[in-house]
């Protein structure tokens, strides 16, 4: 098979109701304060992991933890795995510093993430 490689799950979200609390089970989880803490995202970096908490908002339909997989071309691996048969739920889109996130649907309907850095 050829095509673009990942450089792996780095990045997973979780959605949560309420920032504040779900920011102290993780701090405690992780041993240290996050690294990026905003009312609309808290983020720890974590063995060159980063974890992130996403308050819920009216319009955001994550219901679960979705798996950021790194990528070096984004439109390109969107092309790879959607000719693959995975359905784009969320096409790219730049969340800040050039970063561009998607988001698929494997066959069953699991929430599958793209990350490409700038």
């Amino acid at each position: 098979m050829n095509g673009s490689t990942t450089q792996g799950i780095k990045t997973v979200l979780h959605p949560v109701s309420d920032l504040a609390a779900a920011k102290a089970v993780y701090a405690a989880l992780l041993g240290f304060a996050p690294q990026t803490d905003s009312p609309y995202y808290v983020g720890f970096e974590a063995e060159g992991q980063q974890i992130g908490l996403v308050p819920h908002r009216a319009g955001q339909a994550m219901a679960a933890p979705v798996a950021y997989w790194h990528v070096p071309d984004i439109a390109a691996k969107l092309a790879e795995v959607t000719a693959a048969g995975a359905i784009v739920q969320q096409a790219p889109h730049d969340v800040g510093g050039g970063r561009l996130v998607a988001t698929v649907t494997d066959p069953d309907g699991n929430v599958l993430g793209l990350l490409q850095d700038s």
